[in-house]
């Protein structure tokens, strides 16, 4: 778990798909209004990209993209 790894969601960008809160594992992610919101940012794995990868519009970064981390093991694809 992470307290400067976690997703940033560019709210111009994104569709709505859920994409990225049907992938976590780690309760990263909540839904409102339709759309996907950071709600436990703690929760996310350091380095993963399960969720990123994932977008189909890009509309997903990380704070501390540029820091070293350790990949996530729990298979979700970080």
């Amino acid at each position: 778990m992470s307290k400067e790894w976690f997703p940033l969601i560019d709210e111009d960008k994104c569709i709505g798909c859920l994409a990225c809160y049907n992938k976590c594992k780690h309760s990263v992610y909540d839904v409102e209004n339709g759309r996907p919101v950071v709600v436990y940012r703690e929760g996310c794995i350091d380095g993963c990209h399960g969720c990123g990868n994932l977008c189909p519009e890009g509309a997903i970064i990380y704070s501390g993209e540029y820091k070293e981390h350790i990949k996530c093991s729990c298979g979700c694809g970080g």
